[in-house]
């Protein structure tokens, strides 16, 4: 074949490919428009996701963004072998108070001592030291850390009401506004921060078991009745609950007797105060054993708060209260208002329990604080005190409720330390 043929030859073959190449570039032009456009469709869809327009986030809502785990370091716990409830009181006015009285909405009037007219704020100014270690600053943003999507609820009397108060003070002021709420769905109260899906609760028990004084707002105070082995009302309301916090004391300590039922509604004996409250307890102890799972929900019991009745018992040879006082108790000191058969009634309950219960015993570190009582700048049946009231500390002072910011801000520091010590750091 001579090299004309061949070149002839090559021509041939070369635009046959030619045109086979541009029947396929042709056949595949409406793939490749297609994929730009899925392309650029997806750019867009991106687009509006990241700048939060999409109409699937107005549909859905937007995602959660992705969080960190919470990390408690070894410095956070406290040593093991530590007593958080032997130590004394320091005088600190710098990193004291945790929070102001004005700066927290959800006070209620019987604690705002400084807007009822106390002339003096020294109270707000003492910080607990344990003798042997140091108690771990309260971290508001690393308690709602571990309480995300969880439920803190505060059980008892009206002392308790204040330690749950105290608490919502505590961690509110890191939480924006409109990213929190409170409500009051008697006989509970409920403060709920949103981000975290937490909600800080107190429910209205002043006996733990039932009687005829659970109304929240309009209870008996001089006809108490107690249901000793009756528990399931309330019960209802704590199933499923996180952190349980439960405290019943100063309601059982009016007279030495008590009326109460046992198994029948209708047969209503007197009952000694001590016997009474041994089985409440043990009422209340069932339940625990069959009500609550160990592996998911912590619960505390808080030791009586202490009153100051009687100033002699710290002050020889005076015959008044805890009115007009200004310094804590130097010393050691045990008020008879705190009374030892119920602590072993206590002790002995815990010690049988089948369940850990932390007992949190703030009553030694609070009998030091004479100080810190509402006296006469609270509230007695729902008002504030008249100024004839007032001028007669000796028979209207309030020697059993505390200020706040004060002592019972000390108690969830305690609380939030026990809670840091069990929790359990995931990696």
């Amino acid at each position: 074949m001579s090299s004309k043929e061949i070149q002839q030859n090559f021509a041939i073959l070369f635009g046959s490919m030619k045109t086979q190449s541009a029947a396929r570039i042709q056949s595949l032009f409406p793939v490749l428009l297609a994929s730009l456009l899925v392309l650029g469709t997806a750019q867009l869809v991106f687009d509006s996701l990241k700048s939060g327009r999409s109409y699937v986030f107005q549909f859905y809502g937007k995602p959660e963004k992705q969080r960190k785990s919470v990390f408690v370091l070894p410095e956070d716990r406290m040593d093991d072998s530590c007593n958080l409830f032997e130590g004394q009181w320091v005088w600190d006015n710098v990193s004291y108070p945790l929070y102001k009285e004005k700066s927290c909405p959800y006070l209620v009037k019987q604690t705002t001592c400084l807007k009822n007219g106390r002339p003096d704020s020294f109270y707000q100014n003492w910080r607990w030291q344990p003798n042997a270690c140091k108690l771990p600053r309260f971290d508001p943003l690393k308690l709602l850390d571990i309480l995300r999507d969880k439920r803190l609820m505060f059980i008892g009397d009206s002392v308790q009401r204040a330690q749950f108060e105290s608490m919502v003070c505590l961690l509110q002021s890191v939480i924006p506004k409109g990213k929190k709420s409170f409500q009051r769905v008697p006989p509970r109260k409920i403060f709920k921060a949103k981000e975290y899906n937490a909600s800080i609760e107190y429910y209205w028990a002043p006996f733990i078991v039932e009687s005829n004084s659970d109304h929240a707002t309009n209870h008996t105070v001089l006809k108490r009745l107690v249901n000793l082995d009756s528990i399931s009302k309330h019960g209802k309301s704590w199933e499923g609950v996180d952190v349980l916090v439960f405290e019943s004391y100063v309601w059982w300590m009016y007279k030495p007797q008590i009326n109460a039922t046992y198994g029948s509604m209708d047969n209503v004996e007197e009952y000694n105060v001590t016997t009474a409250y041994r089985i409440a307890l043990e009422t209340w102890a069932n339940w625990l054993e069959s009500n609550i799972n160990p592996h998911l929900q912590k619960v505390f019991f808080m030791s009586m708060s202490p009153t100051h009745l009687w100033s002699w018992e710290w002050k020889p040879g005076s015959n008044e209260n805890c009115f007009n006082e200004s310094y804590p108790i130097q010393g050691s000191y045990w008020g008879t208002g705190s009374n030892l058969a119920i602590m072993d009634i206590i002790h002995d309950i815990l010690q049988e329990l089948k369940i850990n219960v932390t007992f949190l015993n703030i009553t030694q570190l609070s009998e030091y604080r004479k100080d810190a009582h509402t006296t006469v700048f609270g509230e007695r049946r729902g008002r504030l005190l008249t100024k004839k009231q007032r001028a007669n500390p000796k028979n209207f002072a309030d020697c059993i409720h505390w200020c706040l910011p004060g002592v019972p801000d000390t108690w969830n520091e305690i609380l939030f330390a026990y809670v840091l010590q069990s929790y359990q750091n995931v990696l």
